[in-house]
């Protein structure tokens, strides 16, 4: 363990030892889930994310018309949630349509219903 500057006058070895072995239990899921929070970091994409958690699938076209965006500018969102594996996609004739893919719907719901409840707006008022 590094030696920090710190005021305090004696510290408490067991709960730094727990918090370190709580963190290193967790850190895949950590890593994961910082992951998932840098590419929702983005009003858009976090309205795709949101849009998509709820709809079965839409394509580009819809979610220009939805977000008001152009068709490239939501193109793009959608492939960086693609490559980071948030979404899939397939193809139907000459329309692709993008999926939320199953383990990030149920990662993100938590988050959604704060928002679908209006959770987030009552927390910062207060």
């Amino acid at each position: 363990m590094k030696k920090q500057s710190c005021i305090r006058d004696v510290a408490d070895l067991q709960q730094i030892n727990s918090c370190i072995r709580k963190l290193h239990d967790v850190e895949p899921s950590i890593a994961t889930l910082a992951g998932i929070l840098k590419l929702a970091g983005s009003d858009a994409r976090l309205k795709i994310l949101y849009l998509l958690k709820d709809e079965p699938e839409l394509c580009p076209c819809d979610l220009a018309d939805i977000l008001d965006m152009t068709v490239p500018a939501v193109s793009q969102h959608l492939r960086k949630l693609k490559d980071g594996g948030l979404l899939s996609s397939y193809r139907d004739g000459k329309q692709i349509f993008y999926v939320l893919r199953e383990p990030y719907r149920e990662i993100l719901e938590p988050l959604f219903s704060n928002i679908t409840k209006n959770k987030l707006m009552k927390i910062i008022a207060a």
